[in-house]
C-alpha cells in the first residue's frame, strides 16, 4: 500500500483543488463556504489516511494504528464544524465524504497504485469518517437547540419573578401611588415574560448554523438602554449609574434582543460583582455604530478563563466549572445578538478596574424585518 500513501501525501493540494470543483456543484451548503472553512480538516484527514497505508496492510492491522484515532477525532471536529455552517444537513455531510473518496479513487487510479487492497482500506476510513462526523454534527445542532431553549427560558424565569414579587408588595393600604407603582411594574414584566415566549417558540426549530428568529426595525437604541436602566433601579438592591452620549441613537436594532442582552449582562454584574459600587452602564454613538459598556467590581473573572467563557460548545462542562458555565448560559445570547448585528462582545476583568463586558452594534449592518441568525462555534 506504499506507493499509494506516497502518491496522497504528494499530491494532497491537488486532491483537494479537484474536490473542491466538485463538491461545490454537488453541495449546495459548500458555495457559502471560504476555502479555508470548506476544506476544515480533510487535508489533516488525507494526510492521516496515507500514513495509515504506508504502515498497515490489513483492516485489524489499521484499527490499532494512532493515527486511525486521529482520523476518528478530524472526523468528528469536521461535524461539529459543520454544525456552526449555515444550511448544513447530515446528507450533505455524507455527500462531501463520497465526493471525497471518489477524488482519492480517481487520483490513485490515475496513477497506477489503486488495488483491491487499496480500495477496501480507504473505503472503511472513510465510511468510519462519514459515521463520526455524522454523529457528531447531530450532536452539536442538539446541543446549540438546548442551550439557546435553556438560555430562554432561563431568561423568561427573570420578569416573572419581578411579576410575582410586584404582585406579593401590591397591599392598597400602603397608598394608591405605592399600589400602582407595584401594578405597573407586574404589568410590564408579565408582558416581557410573553415577547420572551415568542422568541422562545421562534427559537425552537434550530437549524443547521443558525440560531434565534431576530426581527430588525429601525429604533432608539438609546431610549432601550435608558429602559433597561430604569428597569434595573425597579428590581434590583443595588445602585446603577448610566453614562455616555444619550441623545437619540437610531439604527436598524432588534430592540427585543438587546434588551434581553443588557439585561443578561447587568443580572451578572448584580450576580457576581459587588454590593458596595455602582453596576455602570455606558452608551457610545461611534459614527457608523455603538458602543454598549455594563461594568461591575469585585471579583475578577480569570485571566486563563476569559477566553473560554465566551465558547458556545466548550467541552469542559465540568462541576468545577459551575460560575463559568453559568455566566456562558446568558453570554450565549448576548455573543449571538451582538454578531447578528455586525458586531462583537469584548470582555476585560481584572482587580483594578473591575469586569467590564463592551457590546459593539452596527447601526445599519441588517435591513428592516426579520431574520434567522447565524450561530457560530469558535
Amino acid at each position: 500500500m506504499k506507493p499509494a500513501a506516497e502518491v496522497i501525501n504528494s499530491k494532497v493540494l491537488e486532491i483537494m483543488e479537484l474536490w473542491e470543483e466538485e463538491v461545490t456543484k454537488e453541495v449546495p451548503a459548500s458555495i457559502n463556504l471560504s476555502e479555508i472553512a470548506l476544506y476544515d480538516h480533510l487535508p489533516n484527514l488525507m494526510k492521516d489516511i496515507s500514513t495509515v497505508m504506508s504502515r498497515r496492510k490489513t483492516l485489524i492491522d489499521a484499527q490499532t494504528d494512532d493515527k486511525y484515532q486521529e482520523i476518528l477525532e478530524n472526523s468528528i471536529e469536521h461535524g461539529r464544524h459543520r454544525a456552526s455552517s449555515s444550511n448544513y444537513t447530515a446528507s450533505q455531510i455524507v455527500h462531501e465524504y463520497i465526493v471525497f473518496h471518489k477524488t482519492l479513487t480517481a487520483t490513485l487510479l490515475k496513477n497506477e497504485v489503486y488495488t483491491l487492497e487499496v480500495g477496501e482500506l480507504l473505503k472503511y476510513l472513510i465510511e468510519t469518517a462519514i459515521l463520526n462526523s455524522v454523529e457528531s454534527f447531530s450532536k452539536a445542532l442538539s446541543e446549540m437547540q438546548d442551550k439557546l431553549i435553556g438560555t430562554l427560558a432561563h431568561d423568561i424565569r427573570n420578569p416573572l419573578s419581578a411579576a410575582k414579587t410586584s404582585l406579593d408588595l401590591m397591599e392598597y393600604d400602603e397608598g394608591e401611588e405605592w399600589f400602582d407603582t407595584m401594578k405597573g411594574t407586574a404589568s410590564k414584566s408579565v408582558t416581557k415574560a410573553l415577547s420572551l415566549i415568542e422568541g422562545l417558540m421562534d427559537s425552537i426549530s434550530v437549524k443547521a448554523g443558525q440560531g434565534m428568529m431576530m426581527n430588525f426595525t429601525e429604533e432608539n437604541i438609546t431610549q432601550v438602554v435608558k429602559d433597561v436602566y430604569t428597569d434595573a433601579i425597579d428590581i434590583y438592591s443595588h445602585s446603577f449609574e448610566c453614562k455616555g452620549d444619550l441623545h437619540d441613537i437610531t439604527g436598524v436594532f432588534d430592540k427585543i434582543a438587546i434588551r434581553r442582552l443588557l439585561e443578561n449582562l447587568i443580572s451578572n454584574a448584580v450576580k457576581y460583582g459587588s454590593y458596595k459600587t455602582p453596576i455602570i452602564l455606558k452608551l457610545i454613538d461611534l459614527k457608523e455604530s455603538v458602543k454598549i459598556s455594563v461594568r461591575n467590581y469585585g471579583s475578577p473573572i480569570p485571566k486563563d478563563r476569559q477566553g473560554e467563557i465566551f465558547q458556545f460548545l466548550r467541552k469542559d462542562q465540568s462541576q468545577n466549572n459551575i460560575n463559568l458555565n453559568s455566566w456562558g448560559m446568558g453570554l450565549t445570547l448576548v455573543r449571538l445578538v451582538a454578531e447578528a448585528h455586525g458586531g462583537y462582545v469584548h470582555l476585560e476583568s481584572d482587580t483594578t478596574e473591575g469586569t467590564c463586558f463592551t457590546i459593539l452594534l452596527d447601526k445599519n449592518f441588517n435591513k428592516p424585518g426579520k431574520t434567522r441568525t447565524k450561530l457560530k462555534e469558535r
